[in-house]
């Protein structure tokens, strides 16, 4: 399916705000489900300055990657902080480290987001303490804490 410039422009985005991180919100046209797409995640995202793009996380089997059209900010890595721009190319690997995204500009920070939509997924987020078992639609959100390891 095709989606024209002109299409994307007159979709109306949704506003997201993370479920862990009222100061994660973001606009968001998802081309991927208006164009059918249903094992991809492709979404245009905009961050209002002083926001984050998501909760700092990361994924044990979802890869994602982000790609910035417009806007400037500052990409957490880990520990590591980088100034993003349009242009910059940012890949998360599965089992990675934590990332998120800071709009720390004055205008809006735009980009792509694209990523992997398995019906089971792990999520970390590390700074909460707090781990998302997501299988077929259902989410259980528990405390690292509270998992227990058992050797085989």
């Amino acid at each position: 399916m095709y989606l024209s410039a002109e299409d994307i422009a007159a979709m109306e985005g949704v506003k997201k705000i993370h479920f862990l991180n009222p100061s994660a919100v973001r606009m968001d046209k998802s081309l991927g489900d208006v164009v059918g797409l249903e094992s991809l995640g492709v979404h245009l995202i905009t961050v209002e300055p002083g926001y984050r793009s998501t909760e700092f996380h990361f994924h044990h089997y979802e890869e994602e990657c982000t790609y910035v059209l417009s806007g400037h900010g500052t990409a957490v890595i880990g520990d590591e902080r980088h100034p993003i721009g349009a242009g910059d190319f940012i890949g998360s690997p599965i089992n990675d480290v934590a990332h998120e995204l800071i709009n720390d500009g004055d205008e809006p920070l735009v980009c792509l987001i694209i990523a992997q939509r398995l019906d089971q997924d792990v999520t970390d987020y590390p700074r909460l303490g707090k781990r998302l078992y997501r299988n077929d639609g259902e989410w259980n959100l528990v405390d690292h804490s509270s998992i227990e390891h058992i050797k085989r």
